[in-house]
């Protein structure tokens, strides 16, 4: 009896996961009337397209080729939604992000890399951390953080000009490096309170490093991410690592050295800020960041809060990973490809120059209200990160049916006009976030052209009346709603006092080598179509003779 009950309960579960696999083959949907392109394969769909590093030329044909939603084919036959209709957007990251919500494998598998953090959490649970974060962000807490960064860009300064300076002419220079450890440097400081990276030595640290090796070991074994929802849940840590622990891949094998590395040394500073803050304010302004980071005010005001408010210590330590992951590498790549785009369009990059150095007037740094008054600065960020935004596209699921109603009707397979859109539960959604920012129909038919000047005149009334719902300038760089960019603001600090600092002092100009830049999570560049992520420039000493403004 018992054998034939365990024999019946393998057949259903065999069943049920055919069913999942290959159930849409079989059964007609709503999503079946919305015009798309022709899937590349059986087993990957657009999947693959939409993914590759050289999938520019496919994001552009879904944003010129469709009005704002098209049907993607996924694996095996699944159907897929990509959305850059603002209204949709908007129903998807704000309105109706109950039913719209992250994917379970990527919840499940941030939890595996960085604890319950403010990226592993859903629901109530992240909306609660995020009430404790979001003051955290705030202007006054930005403007206290200008020393610390200023700082930093400093033994930037100083890295850099010690390997240019005694050159008659500029020197090549793997910018992507120096911007990934500047970035790494301030988020440590300003973020933790901790020095990761001095900048002016090749010291090693084993927090940097695991931080550093993180993403690419990630991407290596991003096909067992979809298997995250099947392992044990948080609660059963030790069960869940036991279980990894037999996983024979090396790749996995590596994730989770490098996450008991992030772990531990999270904890450690998480214990000493706890023993600084438990000693008074003597203590704390001994510590870098003189408790001015992130860290120390987050940890401060969960001291401070309601019973009912207060988060676990375990999700306070769990912000760290989640802080680094989310600053180091969107900005590093931002700044990349911000000095590329100076370096191919000197007159930019000189005019550039010139607003800085007069707002400086022979100071070596900026304040807060002189570093956010620039406009020129300003266009440039906002246009860089409008054409060029880190990341192309979000993932959302469909966890109930639900509606997404359209700015602008669009003409089903069948020839009917469709004002919305009726979508399963279980439909996979990607969020085109370039596509948005990209869009000719709001921005114009220059849309695709890096113009800085764009943002020194009033925005189209396109763009206004589209209501996008990202949260900063009218872009879905950031996302919107309840799981839009936290540290946006922070962000835009780095990359504004990174550049004063850099052009106050340097020249940059091409190497004459091909970069490419590769679509990913996070796009990166090459050489080439080399392996290795580079951005070499020509860096050479500033000289207010050399150019003229």
């Amino acid at each position: 009896m018992s054998s034939l009950l365990v024999q019946g309960a393998i057949v259903c579960a065999v069943t049920l996961l055919l069913w999942n696999l290959f159930g849409q083959l079989f059964v007609s949907s709503p999503l079946d009337n919305i015009p798309g392109p022709p899937s590349d394969s059986f087993i990957y769909g657009n999947v693959r397209q939409l993914m590759h590093r050289k999938g520019w030329g496919f994001i552009q044909h879904l944003s010129e080729s469709y009005p704002g939603i098209a049907k993607l084919h996924g694996p095996i036959g699944k159907r897929m939604l990509y959305v850059f209709d603002p209204l949709a957007m908007h129903h998807i990251v704000v309105k109706d992000d109950h039913i719209f919500k992250e994917p379970r494998f990527i919840v499940k598998s941030n939890v595996i890399r960085f604890g319950p953090g403010l990226s592993a959490t859903s629901g109530e649970r992240h909306r609660k951390q995020r009430k404790m974060l979001n003051p955290v962000f705030s202007i006054a807490h930005m403007r206290r953080m200008i020393p610390i960064f200023t700082k930093v860009v400093h033994q930037l300064q100083k890295a850099i000009e010690d390997r240019v300076g005694g050159h008659d002419e500029p020197v090549e220079l793997d910018m992507l490096s120096w911007m990934s450890r500047t970035a790494l440097e301030l988020i440590g400081q300003a973020g933790l309170g901790y020095s990761f990276d001095p900048l002016v030595a090749d010291d090693q640290d084993e927090f940097a490093d695991a931080v550093k090796a993180l993403q690419p070991t990630t991407s290596s074994v991003h096909h067992f991410r979809r298997l995250a929802p099947y392992l044990p849940d948080r609660s059963s840590v030790r069960l869940r690592r036991a279980f990894l622990s037999m996983v024979p891949h090396a790749g996995i094998q590596k994730l989770m050295a490098l996450v008991d590395t992030l772990q531990r040394r999270s904890g450690e500073i998480y214990e000493a800020k706890k023993r600084a803050l438990e000693s008074g304010d003597e203590e704390v302004a001994r510590q870098i960041g003189e408790g001015k980071d992130l860290m120390s005010i987050l940890m401060r005001a969960n001291l401070e809060a309601d019973e009912g408010d207060k988060l676990p210590e375990e999700e306070v330590i769990a912000q760290m990973s989640t802080f680094i992951f989310a600053g180091m590498d969107t900005t590093s790549n931002a700044l990349s490809i911000t000095l590329e785009l100076l370096a191919n369009h000197p007159d930019v990059q000189q005019r550039l120059r010139t607003e800085i150095l007069e707002a400086m007037m022979g100071k070596e740094s900026l304040d807060y209200d002189a570093l956010v008054s620039l406009p020129y600065l300003d266009a440039v960020c906002r246009e860089t990160l409008r054409l060029h935004s880190p990341s192309t596209s979000s993932f959302r699921e469909a966890y109930h049916d639900g509606v997404l109603p359209l700015s602008q009707p669009i003409r089903g397979v069948d020839g009917r006009m469709m004002h919305e859109i009726v979508v399963p539960a279980g439909t996979a959604i990607v969020v085109g976030l370039l596509a948005a920012n990209r869009n000719k129909a709001l921005w114009g038919e220059d849309a695709l052209e890096w113009k800085p000047e764009r943002w020194l005149s009033p925005l189209p009334a396109s763009v206004l009346d589209a209501k996008i719902p990202g949260v900063y300038a009218n872009l879905m760089t950031f996302m919107g709603g309840g799981r839009a960019c936290i540290g946006f603001k922070f962000s835009q600090l780095e990359m504004k006092t990174v550049l004063c600092s850099l052009l106050s002092k340097f020249t940059f100009a091409p190497s004459g080598k091909e970069i490419v830049w590769n679509l990913a999570g996070i796009r990166f560049p090459t050489v080439g179509d080399g392996p290795k992520p580079s951005l070499p420039l020509k860096v050479g000493i500033y000289r207010a003779t050399d150019l003229k403004a």
